[in-house]
């Protein structure tokens, strides 16, 4: 009987793996981005201006990892970083025309799926779906605290 469910358990995460995939090549052909990249880039233009520490607090990324994506961003055209007036040291970041145009064309990010219904669940499912998801990590061996907030594979600042 343990084993009856094992298949319908690796179905399940290959389809989410491969959902992830699919999702990360459609954006890729669309904005030539990565998830990461698409969300600090989103989450500069809401700020309309940012700095690289407000980032990392609002995505919960690593101020390293900031600075990577930011720096690919630059690179790109899609963001613009400026000094402050006051304290040379801080760095201010808005969206270009050009980081404008790529949120436009991006596809929705399986993130904001999730995001929008995940919530929409009752609490009690809400809890058992994570305390299943904590639990596979631990499985697998899987420290989940060195994980962003990110539905994504791979380096989350790779190029």
């Amino acid at each position: 009987m343990e084993q009856a469910l094992t298949i319908p358990a690796l179905r399940a995460l290959r389809t989410i793996m491969r959902a992830s995939d699919l999702n990360n090549r459609k954006l890729a052909a669309a904005t030539n981005l990565t998830p990461s990249q698409l969300l600090v880039l989103q989450e500069v233009a809401e700020q309309h201006e940012t700095t690289p520490t407000a980032l990392s607090a609002a995505l919960q990324f690593s101020q390293a990892t900031i600075t990577s994506i930011c720096d690919r961003l630059e690179v790109a055209g899609l963001v613009a970083r400026t000094r402050g007036e006051q304290d040379k040291r801080r760095i201010k970041l808005t969206v270009t025309a050009a980081g404008q145009t790529a949120i436009e064309r991006a596809p929705d990010l399986l993130q904001q799926k999730f995001q929008a219904v995940f919530p929409t669940l009752p609490l009690w499912e809400q809890a058992l779906v994570l305390a299943g998801l904590e639990r596979l990590s631990n499985v697998l061996g899987i420290a989940a605290q060195d994980a962003a907030p990110l539905l994504d594979s791979g380096m989350i600042d790779r190029a």
